[in-house]
């Protein structure tokens, strides 16, 4: 199991093209420790505001989609912004749709929490907030290395999308590292 090859998923918790978050996710892959392979989730921001009347006339089928992709991962990463002290409502709101499919996808699930912002808490409140919705889907949320980037935009390269900081690049690929044991102990 030590050795197994593991397939994780992110979801990105923002919508803007030039998200510092955005960069992050999309550096995760080539990140990768050796056997581990990074696909995106489709967009978020495709999905309608959860309405109860809209899952009693049948998910739609992007919600499946996701649900479906988180339940065949061994691992979901998030990398989401911090809007107002907390989870982007976009995020939440795709947590809501996939939490109300039959046979919860998060639960049980290893999670990887990421953020990153131009602030000074790097989005540690909304990380805060993302993993007390985690605990009521009963997913599996790594606990360390914490993710939290900092004066995102001195570390970050929009415009060629990469990371530019060697010291978060590097702190970046410990914690893939350390998420592919995790899931390889709790999948």
């Amino acid at each position: 199991m030590a050795d197994r090859s593991l397939s994780f998923v992110a979801m990105l918790g923002s919508l803007r093209k030039g998200s510092l978050n955005r960069v992050v996710a999309n550096a995760l892959p080539a990140l990768a420790p050796e056997g581990v392979k990074i696909t995106a989730l489709p967009s978020i921001g495709d999905l309608p505001h959860y309405d109860a009347d809209i899952q009693a006339e049948g998910f739609p089928p992007l919600v499946r989609q996701l649900g479906d992709a988180i339940k065949g991962a061994d691992g979901v990463i998030i990398v989401t912004p911090e809007y107002n002290y907390s989870v982007p409502g976009v995020l939440k709101n795709a947590i809501d749709w996939v939490s109300r499919l039959p046979d919860t996808p998060f639960a049980g699930k290893p999670v990887d929490i990421m953020s990153a912002s131009p602030s000074i808490l790097g989005g540690a409140r909304a990380q805060y907030h993302l993993r007390q919705s985690m605990v009521f889907l009963d997913a599996l949320v790594l606990n360390k290395p914490e993710i939290i980037i900092t004066f995102a935009a001195q570390k970050l390269d929009i415009e060629k999308s990469k990371i530019s900081d060697d010291a978060t690049r590097d702190i970046v690929t410990k914690n893939l590292e350390a998420f592919a044991a995790f899931a390889r102990k709790h999948g």
